[in-house]
């Protein structure tokens, strides 16, 4: 990444006017947060490219399920496949010390396709209601005749 891009220029400028000036001043002359000024000062290492974007991306999940973990829920849905949430957990925790949550069980177990499809609902079947205006030799008492059809 040889190119410098304005916004390195612009948090050049707060870091070069915090150390003259100060963070609150700084901080309403750039219109920002002092936060954002201390942050920048403090990533600042005298070559302009250390103010440059850095990856938002998690490089790791700490509490992510590791593949002997799967392996271990995979071989005990296995042999049990119609045991309930609970009753696997537990299984689990007694024969392989498993130390996830039962909520984090359950998305990994759902993530692999373990539990059985539930059948969706029967469609009803919908009347179609049409209201049809068909004019009547005129009465006193009436004046207009609706037929109601229902399909």
């Amino acid at each position: 990444m040889n190119s410098i891009t304005q916004d390195m220029r612009f948090r050049l400028s707060i870091v070069k006017y915090f150390y003259r000036i100060g963070a609150t001043k700084t901080a309403v002359r750039y219109k920002t947060i002092r936060q954002f000024v201390y942050f920048r000062v403090h990533r600042y290492d005298g070559d302009i490219h250390s103010l440059a974007d850095r990856s938002h991306r998690p490089h790791h999940h700490t509490n992510q399920h590791s593949n002997l973990e799967l392996k271990w829920i995979h071989d005990l849905r296995k042999r049990n496949p119609d045991m309930g949430l609970i009753d696997f957990w537990l299984r689990l925790k007694q024969l392989h010390s498993y130390s996830g949550s039962v909520s984090s069980l359950y998305r990994v177990m759902r993530a692999l396709h373990m539990f059985p499809n539930k059948k969706s609902p029967k469609k009803r079947k919908t009347s179609l209601i049409i209201l049809l205006k068909s004019p009547v030799r005129k009465s006193k008492s009436m004046s207009n005749m609706f037929l109601l059809l229902v399909l």
